[in-house]
């Protein structure tokens, strides 16, 4: 049973990472798709692999801190498929790792573009169609780190945080309309933003304490938070509005220590 049959659904970031294996599930399970990511080599890679699941595909250079960009890939898809049920406002940037004290404006400038500014565009200019569609769901990606604290990372989580709180209050004011607006909080994941992370540490110890961060003793795959993000773009999350998905493998219950710390046999 393909959920998302005949569903049209926009995904930004599509690239890598999270974004490219939710364009590819959506795909897998019958949705046309419009696509956008700001490196054109990675948008055609992508937008090949998808040829093996659809023909059906809208792709566009897109720089989503751009609001134009963003409003130009919602209307061409909407202008090739006839309508929009879906959008995935997924594109994120790691600025961080160091004291906010120590940030510059360009960085900061920078990081509210591409991770807040363009969940705005997004959102802004695809309820008008789901409007029109007499419905639909949005889906922003957050982060864990809106949830707990991690040194060196303000400036991110207090970002993602305001995704949380602005989606919570699109959920409020269109759920009427029957659009739902829902995030998905990810842990840890494999993704290349993640490695670009690690590698800028340089400890060689940050990939070991992400997974020790984990009570289920691993980070996530992109394939996890795909799953979620085509549960709340389906039928089935018709019922999800204004909430926050934590798919984290168990991060946020845990005190950023090695699980178990302190605890010891009462001998």
């Amino acid at each position: 049973m393909n959920t998302l049959e005949n569903k049209v659904a926009v995904v930004t970031g599509v690239g890598s990472g999270i974004g490219k294996a939710i364009a590819l599930a959506f795909a897998d399970q019958g949705a046309f798709l419009g696509i956008g990511d700001i490196d054109e080599n990675l948008l055609s890679k992508t937008k090949d692999e998808l040829k093996n699941k659809t023909k059906n595909v809208t792709s566009l250079k897109t720089d989503v801190s751009d609001e134009e960009q963003v409003k130009k890939l919602i209307n061409q898809t909407v202008n090739d498929h006839g309508k929009l049920d879906i959008i995935v406002n997924n594109v994120s940037v790691a600025i961080g790792g160091y004291p906010i004290t120590d940030m510059s404006n360009d960085d900061w400038q920078k990081i509210i573009g591409i991770n807040f500014s363009s969940v705005f565009y997004g959102c802004k200019h695809s309820i008008p169609h789901l409007k029109n569609n007499k419905g639909g769901s949005i889906i922003n990606i957050a982060s864990v780190q809106a949830h707990n604290p991690l040194p060196g990372w303000a400036a991110y989580a207090g970002i993602k945080g305001g995704v949380i709180s602005m989606t919570r209050n699109i959920a409020s004011e269109f759920g009427p309309l029957n659009i739902r607006a829902n995030t998905i909080s990810p842990g840890t994941i494999a993704t290349e933003m993640v490695n670009q992370v690690v590698e800028e540490d340089g400890t060689g110890t940050l990939m070991e304490d992400f997974i020790l961060m984990h009570p289920i003793g691993r980070i996530g795959k992109p394939s996890e938070i795909a799953a979620t993000a085509v549960f709340l773009a389906s039928d089935g999350g018709a019922f999800a509005n204004g909430e926050d998905f934590r798919i984290d493998g168990g991060l946020v219950i845990t005190p950023r220590t090695r699980p178990g710390a302190g605890s010891h046999s009462k001998e």
